[in-house]
């Protein structure tokens, strides 16, 4: 229930940026709800918006620093951490570790609940970069594929 209510802030959010219209929102949150994932994933996936889009208006909105992982060499020790389904469930990697604290990359950065868990799991504090989906979900697939071949 909490995932939907911040799914809609983005959503919303976009709107109000004329990224996307109303009609749209609308159509991607029915989507969202019956395929499940990020609204933001559904907002692309029917072509309504770019990833690119979405991460100017959680930088510009939120204040959330902007991670491009593409060519980001990940520590394969951090694979320990944060179990490879954890990261795909919230759709975020782990990206760096220094003393008690824990910089992860993440398609949503509104997911409270998300960072609430990696912070029960790791016992260490979260700090929050924003990524595109696609880099993510490309990102767990070289940090656990890696791994767990």
């Amino acid at each position: 229930m909490p995932r939907r209510f911040i799914s809609k802030l983005l959503g919303e959010l976009l709107v109000e940026r004329k990224a996307i219209t109303p009609r749209q929102l609308e159509e991607a949150l029915g989507v969202q709800q019956q395929e499940g994932g990020l609204i933001g994933e559904a907002l692309v996936t029917l072509g309504y918006t770019t990833e690119e889009a979405i991460i100017q208006a959680f930088t510009a909105q939120y204040g959330f620093p902007y991670l491009p992982l593409k060519q980001y060499s990940l520590d394969g020790d951090l694979s320990r951490l944060i179990p490879e389904n954890v990261a795909r469930q919230y759709c975020l990697i782990p990206v760096d570790h220094i003393g008690d604290t824990l910089t992860i990359a993440m398609a949503d950065p509104l997911n409270r609940k998300a960072m609430e868990d990696i912070e029960l799991l790791t016992h260490r504090s979260v700090q929050v970069f924003v990524s595109t989906f696609s880099d993510v979900v490309e990102a767990i697939q070289r940090l656990y594929g890696e791994n767990h071949v």
